[in-house]
C-alpha cells in the first residue's frame, strides 16, 4: 500500500443552497405583509429596483390581472440576455399624473372659508371630523391620581402602583413590597391602594378575581355576608356546584341564582377595555368566486403582490458612463439581484395559484354544502398532483389565505387527517367529525346529556370507526366541558 501522495478527479452531485435559492424559500413560506416589508427593503437597498405605479386593470377591463409587472425593454445586450425568460412591457397608463397629485400636507388656510380647498368644493371636512385618539389606561388613572393625592407622599405611592399595574387591572404586588421598596409605612400603601379600587374604572389594582369583585360590589352596596361567601368559592361557582354553594352561602336555590346573576353582570378586567389595539385586518392571498358553468374561478388578489420593476434604462446609463471595476460589478450584482427578486416573485405567485387550486378541486364538496363535507387530505396528495416537494406545498400553505364564498380560511385548514369508516368504508376528514361532535352536543337535551361513550355510538351509526379517548381529545380541544360539568351547566338557570 503506497503512501505517497496523488491526484484524483471525481465527479459527485450536491445540492447547494445559493443566496438566490434561499431568498425564494424565504419568499414562499412568507405571508403577504413579510414579502411586502422585503420588497420595501429591497427598494431602499437596490437602486435599479423600483415601485411600478401603473393602475391596475379593472374588473371590467376583460382580462385577467398579471400577477406580476411587465419588465421594460433592454436597453443593452447583457440586460437582455438575462430577462429572456421575464414577460414583456404591458402598455398601460399611469394612474396620476404631477399636475394631479394631492399632497396630504400642503393644505392652507383659504380666506373665503375653512377647509383649504382650492377648488372650493362643497367637502368643507376639517380637523374636527378626525376621530380622537383614545386615552391609554395609565392616561385615564394619572388624571384621577393628580385629584386625589394632594400630598406629594401619596402621589409617589400611586405613581407606582400605577407603573406596576397590568393591562387587566390586576396589582398582585402585596402592600409590604411596595413599602419596602419606597421606604414607607405599610399602612400608608394599604390606604392609597384602597382608595385607588374605587377609581373609575371600579375594581383596578386589586390582587385576585375575587377583591376585583368585592370592590364592585361594595360601590354598590351589595357586598353581604352571603355574597361574601359566594366570592369566597368561586371555585364551586366555576364548577356549577349549586348544592356546595347553597350550604356555604346558606341561601336558598333562587337567591343563588340571583346572585351569581348579579356576579356575571360585573367586570372581571376592568382594565381590558383600554389599551386595546384592533386586530390587523385579514387580506387574503388568493380570491375565489363561481364560474358561470358552475366551476369555481381562482386568482391572486393584485393588492397582496408587490409590484416592482427593474429600471434598465437607468442601469444602462450607468454603465456607459462608469469605467470603474468596482463600479461596475457593483451595478451588475445589482442587476442580478434585482432580476432574481422578480423571479422569485413570479414563481411564488404561480406556485400559490397551483397549490390553491388543486386544494379547491380536492375539496369541492366542502365549498358547495358545508365542514361536514371536507374530506382527508394530506400534503403528499397535493405535492403528487402538482409535482413538488410536500416541504414547498408546506411552506405554500403557510400564512396564506383563500377567501371563499364560505369566508376565509388559511390554505393549510383544508388538510386534515382521516379517520377510518367502518366496515370498511370511506373515510371521514378529522375537521368534519370534530364539527359533528360539536352539532351533537350543541343539539342534546339537557335532560339527557351525551357522554363521551354515546357520541362515540351515534358517531359509529353514522359510519365513523372512532375511540373514546378520540372524542374526548376532539372535545376537549373544542373547548367542549365534560357531559358531567355540562349537566352541572344546564342545570343552572342562564
Amino acid at each position: 500500500m503506497s503512501l505517497a501522495p496523488r491526484l484524483d478527479l471525481r465527479q459527485s452531485q450536491s445540492l447547494v443552497m445559493t443566496p438566490q435559492l434561499r431568498q425564494a424559500i424565504k419568499l414562499l413560506q412568507s405571508s403577504n405583509l413579510e414579502v411586502a416589508a422585503f420588497v420595501e427593503e429591497e427598494l431602499e437597498r437596490n437602486p435599479l429596483l423600483e415601485r411600478d405605479e401603473r393602475a391596475l386593470p379593472g374588473p371590467d377591463d376583460g382580462h385577467r390581472v398579471d400577477p406580476l409587472p411587465a419588465v421594460p425593454e433592454a436597453t443593452d445586450s447583457h440586460a437582455a440576455a438575462v430577462s429572456d425568460s421575464l414577460p414583456g412591457e404591458a402598455a398601460g397608463p399611469l394612474d396620476a399624473e404631477w399636475d394631479n397629485v394631492y399632497d396630504a400636507g400642503g393644505g392652507y388656510e383659504s380666506p373665503y372659508g375653512r377647509g383649504g380647498r382650492a377648488d372650493f368644493a362643497e367637502d368643507l371636512s376639517g380637523v374636527e371630523d378626525i376621530a380622537a385618539a383614545g386615552r391609554s389606561l395609565r392616561e385615564h388613572l394619572g388624571e384621577q391620581v393628580r385629584l386625589a393625592f394632594p400630598d406629594a407622599r401619596d402621589r409617589l405611592i400611586a405613581a407606582q402602583m400605577l407603573a406596576l399595574v397590568d393591562a387587566a387591572g390586576r396589582l398582585t404586588v402585596e402592600d409590604a413590597r411596595i413599602a419596602a421598596a419606597l421606604g414607607c409605612e405599610e399602612a400608608a400603601v394599604a390606604a392609597v391602594r384602597r382608595r385607588m379600587q374605587r377609581f373609575d374604572p371600579v375594581g383596578m389594582f386589586c390582587r385576585n378575581l375575587a377583591e376585583c369583585l368585592a370592590v364592585q360590589l361594595a360601590e354598590k352596596n351589595r357586598l353581604d355576608p352571603a355574597m361574601q361567601a359566594l366570592l369566597d368559592h368561586l371555585d364551586l361557582v366555576a364548577r356549577r356546584d349549586r348544592a356546595g354553594l347553597i350550604a356555604a352561602c346558606r341561601v336558598d336555590s333562587d337567591d343563588i341564582s340571583d346572585m351569581i346573576a348579579e356576579i356575571k353582570r360585573l367586570d372581571p378586567k376592568p382594565g381590558a377595555s383600554f389599551d386595546q389595539v384592533p386586530a390587523p385586518a385579514l387580506v387574503p392571498d388568493v380570491l375565489m368566486r363561481r364560474a358561470p358553468d358552475g366551476g369555481w374561478l381562482l386568482e391572486l388578489n393584485p393588492e397582496t403582490l408587490p409590484r416592482v420593476l427593474v429600471n434598465r434604462g437607468f442601469h444602462a446609463r450607468c454603465q456607459v458612463g462608469t469605467r470603474n471595476r468596482d463600479d461596475r460589478a457593483f451595478l451588475a450584482e445589482k442587476l442580478q439581484s434585482a432580476n432574481w427578486l422578480l423571479k422569485s416573485l413570479e414563481q411564488r405567485a404561480n406556485t400559490i395559484l397551483k397549490v390553491a387550486g388543486e386544494i379547491v378541486r380536492r375539496q369541492d364538496g366542502f365549498f358547495r354544502h358545508g365542514v361536514g363535507h371536507l374530506r382527508p387530505l394530506i400534503l403528499r396528495d397535493v405535492a403528487e398532483e402538482v409535482q413538488m416537494h410536500e416541504s414547498t406545498v408546506s411552506r405554500v400553505t403557510a400564512n396564506k389565505y383563500i377567501a371563499t364564498p364560505r369566508g376565509t380560511f388559511e390554505l393549510k385548514y383544508f388538510f386534515t387527517t382521516a379517520i377510518a369508516g367502518t366496515m370498511g368504508g370511506e373515510s371521514h376528514s378529522a375537521e368534519a367529525v370534530r364539527h359533528r361532535i360539536k352539532a351533537m352536543i350543541e343539539a342534546e337535551d339537557p335532560e339527557a346529556v351525551l357522554s363521551d361513550d354515546a357520541i362515540v355510538e351515534r358517531l359509529r351509526q353514522e359510519g365513523v370507526d372512532i375511540a373514546r379517548r378520540t372524542v374526548a381529545k376532539y372535545r376537549e380541544a373544542l373547548r367542549i366541558p365534560s357531559s358531567v360539568q355540562r349537566k352541572r351547566e344546564k342545570a343552572v338557570p342562564a
